[in-house]
């Protein structure tokens, strides 16, 4: 069925025009926007790794989700901003340029509908930037939208309590966290068998620059990675995927429960002397 891993009562493209237009305070029904990508995560996981993380994780938040809470999950973006790992077979790219019409155009549909809240659910680290860049000129265009540009890992949790310190340092890619949670969601695509553990070379992860620190260099997966695995696959398990995929569900729905009652105050913009 279309809606995977999302409860299908919570799956935005199973109502018909008339169950929009009936909705009832439409300015507070939380819609999410699943984004992920389909790019290499190694020899061992599937191309969909982020996007089935982005559905998972936010599917188990909607099954335990309050039901009074009205939320609402839109089909997947799948394909994302993934030039960075084009050296590698199979993975599919869109331009950031791209990516952020397609997400403005599916957000002023929704704006038209009536909707005020979108929450962008994002498991691709490849594309924060695009998705900031869209929601701040969405509601500088449509003051009463308010967009939310949420990172699927930067809810509240306690990944770091099943990671070994350098793993939570270093593995960023393919590694232990994203294993272990594919052994739990789609067990049947991961080839533990091919699994590796690889991490950056010695030159960008020591002194004032780095990867992804205060004083990053630009990179793409080839410069530090062979395999296209950052990080130690071979350490991932289901428990702890099970665990991972609880905990992160749990931050979602704490999440989505603050989005729903966000109330932003008057605007009352003073010129600047």
């Amino acid at each position: 069925m279309m809606h995977g891993f999302i409860p299908p009562h919570r799956y935005y493209a199973y109502l018909s025009w008339t169950d929009v237009q009936e909705m009832p305070d439409k300015e507070n029904v939380v819609l999410i926007q699943p984004l992920g990508a389909i790019e290499q995560h190694g020899p061992h996981l599937p191309l969909a790794v982020d996007s089935a993380i982005a559905t998972g994780v936010l599917g188990h938040a909607l099954e335990t989700l309050d039901p009074a809470i009205p939320a609402y999950a839109l089909p997947p973006q799948y394909v994302g901003k993934s030039n960075e790992h084009c050296h590698f077979p199979g993975t599919l790219m869109l331009s950031a340029e791209t990516l952020g019409r397609v997400l403005t155009e599916t957000a002023e549909s929704l704006y038209q509908s009536g909707f005020r809240k979108l929450v962008f659910a994002n498991a691709h680290g490849g594309q924060p930037q695009v998705l900031d860049i869209v929601a701040r000129d969405l509601h500088q265009r449509f003051p009463d939208f308010w967009i939310f540009p949420f990172f699927i890992w930067n809810v509240e949790h306690r990944v770091a309590d099943w990671l070994s310190p350098k793993e939570l340092a270093e593995g960023i890619h393919a590694g232990d966290a994203e294993t272990s949670l594919l052994l739990s969601l789609l067990p049947d695509t991961v080839k533990m068998n091919n699994a590796v553990a690889e991490y950056p070379d010695q030159r960008l992860k020591d002194g004032l620059i780095s990867l992804e620190g205060k004083l990053p260099v630009s990179w793409v997966t080839r410069d530090i990675s062979r395999s296209g695995v950052i990080g130690d696959a071979t350490a991932a398990n289901p428990e702890k995927g099970d665990r991972i995929l609880t905990d992160l569900a749990q931050g979602w729905v704490t999440a989505l429960t603050a989005v729903h009652h966000f109330q932003a105050g008057p605007s009352d913009p003073k010129p600047i002397d």
